[in-house]
């Protein structure tokens, strides 16, 4: 059985370490993690882990954020994977720092990568895992806070949050969308 994981984020130095790339932060620390590298490919750098008889492939689209549902969509045809077992790893300016949410569902609540996706694939019924980055900015200041770099205090929590993420990752494949949510979701 395989499966797409997709980590949100724009390519490019001056993208990284920001909030609004916090999808490729997950991923890169899943790929370490597993002992795997990010090898670049078609619409993206991709990586395969091995999970119990599963195949997990990991990608950071190179689209750009705005256009994440090319990648996703050429991926998803290439490796003939089902949207149930596509996992879309994104920012979210509506939950709290650090706040892990599952959804099976959803909106883009106004998220550019996930309007892509969803005008991609004509559905906003998708897996995600939303990342909450908190929305501590003044009026007008949206694009340059989540084009931000974390705090201190916050990048001193991101890698136990990324592997609080990881576990959602692997539970998300192995024991499905509802026990999954159950287990982790207001944790």
């Amino acid at each position: 059985m395989k499966y797409l994981i997709v980590g949100l984020g724009n390519i490019g130095n001056e993208y990284q370490d920001t909030r609004h790339n916090i999808g490729f932060t997950i991923l890169d620390a899943f790929a370490k993690a597993s002992n795997v590298f990010f090898t670049e490919n078609r619409y993206g750098s991709t990586c395969e882990v091995k999970l119990k008889g599963r195949t997990l492939i990991l990608l950071k689209p190179s689209t750009f954020m705005n256009l994440s549902g090319n990648a996703l969509r050429y991926w998803m045809q290439k490796e003939k994977i089902a949207i149930e077992n596509v996992l879309v790893i994104v920012d979210d300016l509506a939950l709290p720092f650090g706040t892990l949410r599952l959804k099976p569902q959803g909106s883009d609540a106004g998220h550019n990568g996930l309007k892509n996706i969803q005008e991609i694939l004509g559905s906003n019924n998708y897996p995600r895992l939303r990342f909450g980055i908190g929305n501590d900015f003044s009026k007008g200041r949206q694009v340059e806070y989540v084009l931000g770099k974390w705090t201190a205090e916050q990048a001193a929590v991101i890698p136990e949050r990324a592997e609080r993420c990881a576990e959602i990752i692997q539970s998300f494949c192995l024991a499905g969308m509802q026990l999954t949510m159950t287990q982790f979701n207001n944790k």
